[in-house]
């Protein structure tokens, strides 16, 4: 028996990977984040699965259906959104598998800041723009942040942000950020990317609150900040003709 966390990536059904699609198709048992993961990633469950949303679930819940599970020798998918490495809130679930010693692997998902780069159709990574893309988060009820990672530490190094879970932090987000990165600076809010109803909402530092608030979201959606989202920015040296490497060597 074994527990399988599963990346079901941005939304898309057609987003989720090759492996996980077939190991919710194995496992009798399915427990999803139905607020986050769309039915129709775990419809490929067997038709006599045990299928259970946990989005109303507390977590001893959640791991009382694994342990039953693995009392009746039942594989499990838990599926979650994105991928599993990224506020999936997993830790705590494999923390406890561990102390039961019942076994689990994870399989990675596409997370929403690449999803939101590849509908965007940019690179978050430009020659002599910017070169390190951070992940972070605000403060909320459920997550405080660590001593030192608050935005006005992060900004400092003038990266690419993928900002997750503070759309409704957004004016303190702005606050944080426009004394480091200019109130010029391209600021974009992806919207349930991959989904139907995706929403790309460009402004800047400046005007990307109006936006928000304007396009009435509350809630799934990613904010991006960085000039690497503006696309100029000088060519990588990787393909330059006189640019030598073991795959291409000198032609002299």
């Amino acid at each position: 028996m074994t527990v399988h966390f599963i990346g079901a990536g941005p939304g898309a059904v057609d987003l989720i990977t090759v492996r996980g699609l077939r190991l919710i198709s194995e496992c009798p048992v399915c427990l999803y984040a139905g607020s986050l993961v769309p039915q129709a990633i775990v419809a490929a469950a067997p038709k006599d699965a045990r299928v259970i949303d946990t989005a109303a679930l507390t977590l001893d819940e959640i791991i009382g259906e694994m342990i039953s599970a693995d009392a009746n020798g039942l594989d499990v998918a838990r599926v979650h959104s994105g991928d599993p490495s990224l506020y999936g809130a997993v830790a705590e679930q494999t923390r406890r598998l561990e102390a039961r010693c019942i076994p689990y692997d994870v399989t990675p998902g596409v997370p929403s800041f690449a999803a939101a780069a590849a509908a965007l159709r940019c690179e978050l990574t430009i020659p002599d723009v910017s070169q390190t893309v951070i992940l972070t988060r605000t403060a909320t009820r459920s997550s405080a942040m660590p001593a030192g990672e608050d935005l006005e530490c992060l900004a400092a190094t003038n990266a690419t942000l993928a900002i997750h879970l503070s759309i409704t932090n957004l004016a303190r987000v702005v606050r944080a950020l426009i004394p480091h990165y200019g109130d010029d600076c391209p600021t974009i809010v992806a919207y349930r990317v991959s989904w139907p109803d995706e929403r790309l909402i460009r402004g800047t530092l400046a005007t990307i609150r109006d936006a928000a608030k304007a396009a009435g979201l509350t809630r799934t959606a990613l904010i991006l900040v960085g000039r690497a989202l503006a696309g100029a920015g000088s060519d990588s040296r990787l393909y330059a003709a006189d640019h030598y490497h073991v795959m291409r060597p000198r032609r002299d």
